[in-house]
């Protein structure tokens, strides 16, 4: 592969991180771009303050472990215009589940119902068909009950880096 300058290896992040569908990590790019894990993260903050000093109407972001574009939140409401709107929100149930497991994980399904007083196979259904949370093992009790933990999914669905990024309750 020829030796790239350092602007043409910014605009094919750009043209990379265009047409993901997915964030992309430090690794996938490096390996796509024969080029160093370092440089390419010195380019992609050059990205990131280009797009802030320039105000672009996208900014990018890190998330779930990778890089992507996303449009800036200011602009919503034109890009609503364009868009249809997601019908399909989560209920109150769902988030409530949602936020259990995100604090909780590993959690089982017997523990989220006690903590939510119900029961909760519907918005495990919901949460697991929209890819926010998975089966991540099996408790070692009588049963061996499934435990549920959240998903690079569920990072990107809240805009986090991270768990870490969660608010402390």
């Amino acid at each position: 592969m020829p030796t790239l300058f350092p602007d043409e290896t910014k605009s094919i992040i750009e043209a990379l991180l265009f047409v993901s569908d997915e964030p992309l990590s430090l690794k996938t790019m490096a390996e796509i771009i024969d080029c160093p894990q370092y440089d390419l993260k010195i380019l992609l903050n050059e990205i990131k303050a280009d797009c802030e000093r320039e105000r672009k109407g996208f900014c990018l972001q890190e998330v779930a472990g990778g890089y992507f574009f996303t449009t800036r939140p200011e602009y919503a409401p034109y890009i609503e215009k364009l868009v249809k709107p997601r019908l399909n929100t989560l209920t109150q149930a769902a988030l409530e589940t949602l936020a259990i497991i995100a604090y909780q994980q590993p959690v089982t399904k017997g523990k989220i119902d006690q903590l939510r007083g119900v029961n909760s196979d519907s918005a495990l259904n919901t949460l697991l068909n929209r890819d926010l949370i998975a089966e991540v093992g099996r408790e070692e009790a009588p049963g061996r009950p499934i435990l549920y933990g959240t998903t690079a999914s569920f990072l990107k669905y809240m805009g986090l880096k991270d768990l870490q990024e969660l608010p402390k309750l």
